[in-house]
């Protein structure tokens, strides 16, 4: 998916800017890079990051780099920060989105001018550099950035670093998040709350939904007030935010507790029907502790991940590899798994691979029964909005597939909702098929009211595209 931090200080910001962008190597597993401005000008590095993690591979440029402003990223896709060079100056960009009408927006431009673009990431043009383009259509910055956000179909939130301070700009409904920190050096921007915090900075102002700000080293400023609607999304909370950060003043693990809680009370399980309660780390575990402490059923781990060398499993880009390597971190604890009945919670079931494997992993070290608790709906349409997910298509989403083997490709929204609907007859034969395909005990989803519940935000102000559909 991808995440962005940015620093303006009074004195040297490479330090902050190298350790703040570090903390977001958990969004994205491809590229990353640095741009830094001093009184050099501009400096910028950008790596791969497949096999080495950011730390490793930016170590020498750290050392080298010197400036007062700068920003990073980690990207899935594309590489960044970009330099680019136009009416409005030179100045580095950072993005974190998904664009769904690259190509109207591309004809768009050159039907407007010469403009050609340079940058491409797998056969495809850099979502950054279409960005960067969009702003050069307008005359200032700001109206620039607005007219980007207003012709995206999808979300963008973003980083510009210029002369004059760094422009941070979120998503126009707010679907990522965007903080700023302070400190008496200066201020910082970030995605994560955590990464500003661990460097001596205080949270200082959350962007709204479409607003834009600028920070330099002694101020910050908003330039357009934030709008109305916004639709943050939930599976932040669910699967891809780190656990101590916050959004909307929603930490990530408190609310992972409560899902858990939510489930326990629901659940036809009780203390009679099962031995331990675990999570598949890492993003299980909160809400596996937050089952344990509402049903009194113990918590386990009956399997360590082991993270020195894979902190992710979706390293590799392709999917068989990250499957296997899914597969292979998970070290079983034969005594706590052994003729025992457990309860299994991850955060979600996407493609249903990783999960399947993970439970036959369990029956192969001699599990008695598995039962297997999503923290949250099936996933019945692929995002549109945020890269959290490599499904391509609807199709590669394992509720679909079901749905698709009873109804057909071509299913009509109306039967679509009806299967999304926690209280019908369909949704139930749904999650049995689902059930027995993927060799479950049992297998109860989280249900969407719950999961709204423990973010504890009001409904109309959360996007749960993914779950029902709504936009």
């Amino acid at each position: 998916m991808g995440g962005f931090f940015g620093a303006a200080l009074k004195e040297d910001c490479v330090f902050d800017l190298f350790y703040g962008t570090d903390y977001h190597s958990h969004r994205g597993t491809r590229r990353a890079g640095m741009a830094v401005l001093g009184k050099d000008g501009f400096n910028r590095a950008i790596h791969n990051i497949e096999n080495s993690p950011f730390r490793t591979k930016f170590t020498a440029e750290v050392q080298e780099m010197e400036g007062y402003m700068g920003i990073g990223c980690i990207s899935d896709y594309d590489p960044q920060p970009l330099l680019v060079r136009s009416h409005h100056g030179t100045y580095a960009i950072v993005t974190v989105g998904k664009i769904n009408n690259t190509d109207e927006i591309v004809d768009k431009i050159f039907g407007n001018s010469q403009t050609h673009f340079l940058e491409m990431s797998g056969g495809d043009i850099n979502k950054t550099e279409l960005v960067a383009a969009l702003i050069n259509q307008k005359d200032n910055m700001i109206e620039g950035i607005k007219f980007a956000e207003e012709m995206i179909s999808g979300s963008m939130s973003m980083l510009i670093l210029t002369q004059k301070g760094i422009y941070c700009a979120r998503d126009r409904l707010g679907r990522t998040p965007v903080l700023i920190g302070r400190k008496t050096e200066g201020y910082c921007v970030t995605f994560e709350s955590f990464a500003c915090e661990k460097l001596g900075y205080e949270l200082y102002h959350e962007l709204g939904p479409g607003e834009i700000d600028v920070i330099s080293p002694d101020s910050f400023a908003v330039l357009s007030q934030p709008g109305k609607k916004m639709r943050i999304c939930t599976f932040l909370w669910t699967y891809y935010g780190y656990s101590p950060s916050r959004y909307e003043g929603v930490t990530v693990e408190n609310r992972r507790y409560n899902c858990g809680k939510y489930m326990a009370q629901r659940d036809f399980l009780g203390e009679n029907d099962l031995d331990t309660v675990a999570g598949v780390p890492d993003s299980g575990i909160a809400h596996a502790i937050g089952y344990s402490n509402e049903s009194g059923i113990p918590y386990t781990r009956p399997f360590i991940k082991y993270t020195p060398t894979w902190p992710r499993s979706f390293m590799p880009t392709m999917q068989s590899k990250r499957d296997l390597i899914a597969k292979m971190k998970l070290i079983p604890v034969q005594e706590l798994i052994q003729n025992k009945r457990l309860l299994l919670i991850d955060d979600s079931i996407v493609r249903g691979t990783q999960l399947r494997e993970t439970t036959e992993f369990l029956y192969e070290s001699g599990a008695k029964e598995v039962h297997v608790r999503p923290a949250c709906p099936p996933i019945m349409f692929g995002c549109k909005y945020i890269n959290f997910s490599r499904a391509t298509s609807d199709m590669e989403l394992i509720a679909r597939r079901i749905i698709a083997e009873e109804e057909g490709e071509n299913v009509e929204r109306v039967i679509l909702d009806d299967y999304a609907n926690p209280d019908s007859d369909r949704y139930h034969q749904m999650v049995d098929k689902m059930c027995r395909q993927m060799n479950f005990s049992s297998l109860q989803f989280n249900r969407l009211d719950d999961v709204i519940k423990a973010t504890g935000l009001p409904k109309d102000c959360l996007c749960t595209y993914c779950w029902d559909g709504r936009e």
